[in-house]
């Protein structure tokens, strides 16, 4: 014999019963803030989330009981829900009660047509949903006699039972299903997808019956208040005449416009005082629950009934939108505001998205590398990419992968796809520095270079010249041109931005090659320049062929006269960011990447490079062969090169000097920060800071003007962390790599890991992605160990992180326990790690009331 569930379990909604989202759920919780603001809300009881647990294990409860609250001709429905509605759960059942005797009674009052259609539609929803039986026995839509008989029978054929009458059997039957399908093993794997706990609790709500169908004006619909896209104030949504539920919304060719519209009928036309009721409890709901709100409502006999309101749909932008606007009218504080947006989401702002509502044609997925979308014509080469922009035609460049001889070629480019590649991979550092849309590891595409194609996983092949479109945000390619939204940089981004700014209390600077990353850091509000990669310049076509020039002398004297043609060049490169940022502080990282990074590799590249320099082929060649390396990344490159030639240091702080004293005398003076890139012992320090000094004395004396500046060492690998203490002495700011620290730290190279990383963190093997996700255990124990000992040998010692991890959220978290002073990323990371910061510093939780 079954047991009955406890009937405290079943609580009436009223203003003061005592329902909670945590026992309840969600819509049970609004749906008594609905009663309390006192709108025409149906009678309603919800179940907690142990009762139907307990259903699910068999233990039924007191049907009748239930019923008992719905009158002596109850007809119900019952509506899922669960602690947070993203969560999912059953569909609603609608109609529950309806019977032999309650059909009749339907027709003396609604008609036979109204009543014909409510039965038929509940047989089918039960038999379906409940019964479990096969949904094609049950297609008939025309309501009629005949209808009904044929579904009863089937019903009953297929189930050895006649149809149930008993409404408080229907009951039963229909809760038993919907706990049982919660705890099924499906829908637990798909709500944990979702971020569910395993355990996490359903409730069910129980409501009489709003009907929608009879002679007077019967109907349901949804309105809201604010669109889903944009975030701005405008009434959409749909009325259906002679509906229940949300058939408004699946019957679009039938369904009325809510406001005047010249498309068609409308609501506001039809019933004008029931549209000026919805629009006034939108506002309500606004004012009181403190939210944007869906509202489900059903007119019966030319009455309101509100059913449901839930918290509206919607785009990053438009969240940021609507957070700023509830705070602009004082409904919520601005903290609030902030606390209510993700953080990651503010990327889709920045740049150009694919609209949701169009088509998506996917020919490719990877790893979403860089943000925003582009379309273009494909493209294979760097030289095509430039051809294709200066001919004013966007393309998309696709590559194996990308090395520093396709920074010029992806500076042209609309978007980058490669096949190969990680969260670290040059390509996409490099492209979210530029703003780039970028996909990396597609490992389903084949390149074919040869001519100049590339083949999909479903056989699909693509040429140079056709058209494909980029999706950066969730990492997919998709064929031809798709419909763009604009990116989103309006009053209420710039405003969440200003509050954001006004509560964080770490400093959030960008990486900044070039002056074009330095305006956009600082329209982003950044603090200043936490890294400059110097490298990044020698790229441009006529420095390129004087830094070859350098790399091939046979003397000193002969590198330096090489290097005195790029001195000019550099020194109005700084003078230009030192202009950019008006006083705000830049750090300069000094020349890294190993040299054979600047030389050709293929053999028409090496011939032309021996015109260019008037040598035989045969020296280009062998001098390429000399300056290979077997692991370049570990090898000649950083503070190394710079002891071992140090003319390219020597010119590079000549540079910054004159820029200094040139950009102090037009603005705000200037106190450059000069970053030693791959330190690992204190005197590499040494012997680079004695040359600075020197360089900084010269131009002293030949400037006649005094200066400042300090010398830093960027902590990229593990030695440099454990000796940060001795290292300190000399420097006055220690920025940790994390991007090298991190491919150091595990022995992974950042340009493959993307091969096998997805697999290793399905396995848990790594919880998440260490180049993208800060690796705390690990790599953040260095972090520690560094500062620790850095500020136990220097107080004043300056720490930052200038990594890709300095635009994640958990990452400054992580710094800001330890006491670093600032992060340092993408200039289009700048807003996404100032709202991270703000949130943390605030120490509220995100989301809304509802």
């Amino acid at each position: 014999m079954q047991k009955h569930a406890d009937l405290s379990d079943f609580t009436v909604i009223t203003p003061t019963a005592d329902i909670a989202v945590a026992r309840h759920g969600g819509r049970a919780k609004c749906l008594q803030r609905l009663v309390r603001l006192e709108m025409p809300v149906p009678e309603t009881v919800a179940l907690s989330f142990d009762a139907v647990h307990r259903i699910a294990s068999g233990q039924m409860p007191d049907t009748a009981a239930i019923l008992s609250a719905f009158g002596p001709s109850p007809l119900v429905s019952i509506r899922p829900s669960s602690e947070d509605p993203d969560w999912g759960g059953p569909g609603a059942i609608l109609n529950i009660g309806m019977n032999d005797e309650r059909h009749a009674q339907l027709i003396e009052r609604l008609g036979q047509a109204a009543a014909d259609t409510i039965y038929l539609r509940f047989i089918q929803a039960f038999a379906i949903d409940v019964a479990r039986l096969d949904p094609d026995m049950f297609e008939e839509e025309v309501a009629n006699h005949e209808a009904i008989r044929a579904a009863l029978l089937a019903f009953e054929e297929e189930t050895d039972e006649a149809f149930p009458q008993d409404p408080g059997v229907q009951l039963g039957e229909t809760l038993r299903s919907m706990a049982r399908a919660w705890e099924g093993t499906t829908a637990r794997l798909l709500r944990q997808a979702k971020g569910a706990p395993a355990d996490a609790g359903l409730g069910l709500v129980v409501q009489e019956m709003a009907m929608g169908l009879g002679p007077a004006e019967s109907g349901s619909g949804v309105i809201q208040f604010a669109d889903s896209t944009t975030g701005l104030g405008q009434i959409t949504g749909r009325y259906l005449s002679q509906s229940q539920g949300r058939a408004a919304l699946s019957n679009g060719d039938e369904a009325l416009y809510l406001t005047l519209d010249e498309r068609g009928p409308s609501l506001e036309e039809r019933c004008p005082e029931l549209f000026k009721e919805l629009v006034k409890w939108g506002g309500v709901c606004r004012q009181r629950l403190r939210e944007e709100m869906e509202i489900e409502f059903t007119i019966e006999a030319g009455a309101l009934k509100v059913l449901d309101a839930v918290r509206i749909g919607r785009s990053s932008r438009a969240a940021v939108r609507i957070a700023v606007a509830l705070a602009e009218d004082w409904i919520i504080p601005r903290e609030e505001a902030i606390a209510r947006i993700d953080p990651r989401a503010l990327t889709e702002l920045l740049h150009c998205q694919v609209d949701p509502r169009g088509k998506r044609d996917v020919i490719a997925v990877g790893i979403a590398a860089s943000p925003g979308a582009a379309t273009g014509r494909v493209v294979f080469s760097s030289a095509a990419a430039q051809a294709s922009a200066a001919r004013g035609e966007a393309c998309v460049l696709v590559r194996r992968e990308t090395t520093p001889e396709d920074i010029r070629g992806m500076h042209a480019a609309a978007a980058v796809l490669t096949e190969r590649g990680g969260m670290t991979s040059h390509a996409a550092v490099i492209a979210r520095g530029l703003g780039l849309p970028c996909v990396v590891g597609v490992s389903d595409m084949t390149l074919n270079r040869r001519d100049k194609s590339f083949r999909t996983a479903d056989g699909r092949v693509f040429r140079e010249g056709d058209v494909i479109t980029v999706d950066g945000a969730v990492g997919e390619a998709l064929a031809g041109e798709v419909l763009m939204l604009e990116p989103a940089l309006d009053d209420a981004f710039r405003s969440l931005l200003s509050w954001a700014e006004e509560a964080c209390d770490i400093g959030i600077r960008a990486n900044a090659d070039t002056p074009a990353d330095a305006q956009m850091a600082r329209n982003f509000g950044a603090d200043g320049i936490g890294l400059c990669r110097t490298e990044h310049m020698f790229f441009e076509e006529d420095r390129l062929t004087v830094m070859r020039e350098m790399i091939f002398a046979n003397s000193a004297v002969d590198r330096e006269a090489a290097l005195d043609q790029l001195l000019p060049m550099q020194r109005m490169d700084f003078i230009r960011l030192f202009e950019i940022m008006q006083g705000l502080p830049v750090c300069i990282r000094l020349f890294d990447p190993p040299l054979h990074e600047f030389l050709p590799h293929s053999r028409d590249g090496m011939r032309e490079l021996a015109e260019a320099l008037d040598l035989p082929l045969s020296d280009v060649t062998r001098r390429v062969e000399a300056l290979s390396e077997f692991n370049p990344m570990l090898g000649m490159r950083g503070v190394r090169l710079g002891i071992t030639v140090p003319e390219i240091y020597d010119m590079q702080a000549r540079a910054i000097f004159e820029a200094t004293v040139e950009a102090s005398k037009r603005g705000d003076p200037v106190v450059p920060e000069i970053m030693i890139p791959l330190v690992s012992a204190k005197r590499e320090v040494e012997l680079v800071k004695a040359r600075v000094d020197a360089v900084a004395a010269a131009v002293r004396i030949e400037k006649g003007c005094d200066f400042d500046y300090r010398l830093g060492v960027m902590v990229e690998t593990p030695r440099a962390a454990l000796r940060a203490g001795e290292i300190t002495h000399h420097a006055a700011f220690l920025s940790f790599g994390t991007n090298d620290l991190t491919q150091m730290t595990y022995g992974l190279s950042r340009d493959d890991a993307g091969r096998f990383m997805g697999s290793y963190v399905q396995q848990e093997v790594y919880p998440e992605d260490p180049f993208h996700t800060l690796d705390v255990e690990g790599v953040g124990e260095l972090l520690l160990i560094g500062a620790e000992r850095g500020r136990a040998a220097r107080k004043d010692v300056v720490l930052s992180v200038c990594g890709e991890h300095g635009g994640n959220a958990e990452s400054i978290a992580f710094c800001r326990e330890a006491g670093f002073d600032y992060v340092s990323c993408s200039p289009f990371r700048v807003p996404v790690a100032r709202l991270a910061a703000a949130q943390l510093k605030l120490g509220v939780s995100t989301g809304s009331n509802i």
